[in-house]
């Protein structure tokens, strides 16, 4: 059945972060939220009936994990990603950010060094300096237009304390789906270190063809057994309010010592409706899936045809995932703080700065684009009558 992804939905007034809280994240009322990773189309609706069934049962109390949980996301992935899971790799935890911290304190002791690669996830700063873990950027290479990993870096920032890196696949913000080679490289220079691999592969089914997502797990017996994946239905279903995530870990002992340290904090309650969404939407979601992507295709080609024409001095890195765009302000003369004013003051819109990545993301912004066109539209005439003038010809 089509979808109707134009659909434009007020979310106001439902405690919505993105819409709902904006004015206290950006000091401003009256913003178009252009931001923060959830989309503004309808939950599926082979999901909202899932749990419109759950919730017709006048209980709902402690739940578990079933056998067609697990079946659902296994046999996703296979289809998807021709990747064979298995049972006794999962672990659910209630969302990425929880699993990746616990597995920080897991694998790596205070004081020990893990390293990021920046401009990314803005989390992955936090979670590594306020575990008392010692940060180490190894910065992308930004090269014309689109980026790389900085190998040569990589190799030359390890030393006897490193003992992590975490990586994001495909890469927020910069929407880069990492190929098998890249990988590949990767995990060998982990193995010479033995280095500990954590991707937060969240992103996963949000991939632009002929682009192929490549789990971190699958590139060698090595990161089989050395790489801790976090994995969600919330970004591609739009479903991030039901926290449930699953943690692939295929090494047993591995396994076991998360599995351990999650039940010491009592990280192993199912949510009823996340349980039952997770399910529907691995069961049911392959042509909505299909629809969406088609959908966000087509805003990525109208946010470059509609800068190139009207704002050309803006620069969008190419995206091969991901339903955020990096948008690279730096030809204009503006420092970070003047243009995160202008665009809030004068464009009334809100975006990510990109300064909040990594330092090396300064004079970008990330859009969201998993929005009605329309709505992508009007924050694309806002952002182009706000900077026009200050464009340097």
């Amino acid at each position: 059945m089509p979808y109707n992804f134009d659909k434009i939905i007020n979310r106001n007034n439902t405690n919505c972060i993105k819409h709902d809280a904006v004015s206290g994240f950006f000091g401003a009322e009256n913003l178009l939220p252009l931001w923060v990773a959830d989309m503004d189309f309808e939950t599926p609706d082979f999901i909202q009936e899932a749990m419109q069934k759950r919730l017709n049962h006048p209980v709902n109390g402690y739940t578990y994990f079933s056998d067609s949980f697990y079946t659902s996301f296994i046999s996703w992935m296979q289809k998807r990603h021709q990747y064979s899971v298995k049972k006794s790799w999962l672990k659910v935890t209630p969302g990425v950010l929880t699993g990746l911290s616990l597995a920080i304190m897991d694998f790596t002791k205070p004081g020990e060094k893990i390293i990021i690669q920046p401009p990314v996830y803005q989390p992955f700063f936090q979670l590594v300096e306020s575990s008392d873990r010692v940060l180490v950027e190894n910065d992308l290479i930004y090269e014309n237009g689109n980026y790389k990993m900085d190998f040569d870096g990589l190799e030359s920032c390890i030393d006897d304390e490193t003992k992590m890196i975490i990586i994001s696949n495909p890469h927020n913000p910069i929407g880069r789906v990492w190929t098998k080679e890249e990988l590949t490289k990767l995990v060998e220079i982990c193995e010479r270190h033995n280095i500990i691999i954590l991707a937060d592969e969240i992103h996963s089914d949000i991939i632009f063809a002929p682009n192929i997502y490549t789990p971190i797990a699958s590139i060698s017996e090595y990161a089989k057994n050395n790489s801790v994946t976090f994995v969600a239905p919330s970004k591609t279903f739009n479903i991030a309010g039901l926290s449930t995530s699953l943690v692939i870990i295929p090494n047993e002992d591995k396994h076991k010592e998360f599995s351990a340290l999650a039940s010491r904090f009592h990280v192993f309650g199912a949510s009823v409706f996340g349980s039952v969404a997770c399910e529907a939407a691995y069961t049911h979601g392959g042509e909505w899936l299909d629809q969406l992507l088609v959908y966000l295709k087509a805003n990525v080609e109208m946010v470059k045809s509609y800068l190139f024409k009207h704002l050309p001095s803006v620069k969008v890195v190419e995206p091969e995932g991901t339903y955020l765009l990096w948008l690279d302000f730096s030809t204009f003369n503006l420092n970070d703080e003047k243009l995160n004013r202008i665009l809030i003051e004068e464009a009334e819109v809100a975006l990510n700065k990109g300064i909040t990545f990594g330092k090396n993301g300064a004079n970008f912004m990330r859009l969201n684009i998993g929005s009605p066109q329309a709505i992508i539209l009007d924050g694309l005439e806002r952002i182009v009558s706000a900077l026009k003038r200050y464009e340097r010809v």
